[in-house]
């Protein structure tokens, strides 16, 4: 075969195999071929319940037909809200060593991690409602709790204060109640709002109540949560280690006098405002008047995690 001819026959398959990809590019669609395309390339399954949970030890009775469909509604809602869930995965790398170890330090099962993250997404959060922080706290409660909350801190949003109070809010619940679970519920609703629903329906704990929608959904949404983090690739949560969110270690500065300018602070501490503010939310000003002396403990990152001034 000649030189010509091969030429020739290379040039007709590519221009046969060029018509077949642009037809097959170009192919109409059909009412048929997009409903062959959704059932092929798109698929949304049911999710099999575990045969049993518990919340802090205690047994979720998922028997109960009421109780099954209230935890599957919260596990399909989280699981298929995808680019959340992956989110707060990647938040609870960061975050959940400093919550367990000051939960375990003050006698609080370990679910109560799953709490916050219920609360506030493990994020400094401000609700509608003026409630603030990861575990949400109004700021009446904050301060019958010990927490300073001012126009220049607002402690809040200080992760191991806000921490260590929720644990004792929880435990004080816990003793009025008798279980984890109706504190739980007791941290949606107000103590009071369990109580009196209690008497008035005659009822021994939180899986027996007729609540409203938020409280009725509020614990099998931390369920769903504990299932999903505990088992992330069981539900399709699919990461490597580098991919999650690490604590930036910090040393401790103390102040306690005022502070005229935190911009100026920060530079002094080899980092910028942004970078200060960061590491101390509940620094809620540009500066702190201090006039007591108080002692206050601010962070400062490591040198070597930031670049300043570029």
């Amino acid at each position: 075969m000649s030189l010509i001819t091969k030429i020739g026959m290379v040039t007709i398959l590519f221009v046969v195999s060029s018509l077949c990809v642009n037809a097959v590019q170009e192919a109409p669609t059909t009412d048929e071929t997009m409903e062959k395309k959704l059932v092929n390339d798109y698929n949304v399954y049911a999710l099999p319940l575990p045969d049993s949970m518990n919340f802090a030890g205690e047994e979720v009775p998922l028997t109960d037909p009421d109780i099954r469909e209230r935890f599957d509604r919260e596990l399909l809602v989280n699981t298929y809200w995808q680019s959340n869930m992956l989110i707060m995965i990647k938040r609870a790398n960061k975050y959940f060593p400093t919550i367990e170890r000051l939960l375990q330090e003050h006698g609080l099962p370990d679910d109560f991690k799953y709490l916050a993250v219920a609360e506030s997404g493990l994020d400094n959060v401000r609700s509608p409602a003026g409630a603030a922080g990861f575990w949400q706290f109004l700021k009446g409660t904050g301060k019958e709790y010990g927490l300073e909350i001012n126009d220049y801190v607002d402690e809040r949003y200080n992760l191991e204060k806000a921490t260590e109070v929720a644990a004792e809010y929880l435990k004080k619940s816990k003793e009025r109640f008798g279980t984890w679970t109706a504190a739980c519920a007791a941290y949606n609703a107000g103590n009071a709002g369990v109580n009196n629903q209690m008497e008035r329906q005659d009822a021994d704990g939180y899986y027996e109540l007729l609540l409203n929608s938020e409280t009725s959904r509020y614990v099998f949404r931390i369920l769903a949560f504990k299932e999903i983090m505990s088992n992330p690739k069981k539900y399709g949560f699919n990461f490597r280690e580098k991919d999650l969110y690490t604590m930036i270690p910090t040393r401790k500065v103390l102040v306690d006098k005022p502070v005229e300018d935190f911009a100026a602070f920060a530079k002094e501490q080899g980092i910028n405002y942004k970078i200060l503010k960061i590491h101390n939310p509940w620094l809620r000003d540009t500066y702190l008047k201090n006039a007591s002396g108080k002692k206050y403990y601010i962070e400062i990152p490591e040198t070597g995690y930031y670049t300043v001034g570029q």
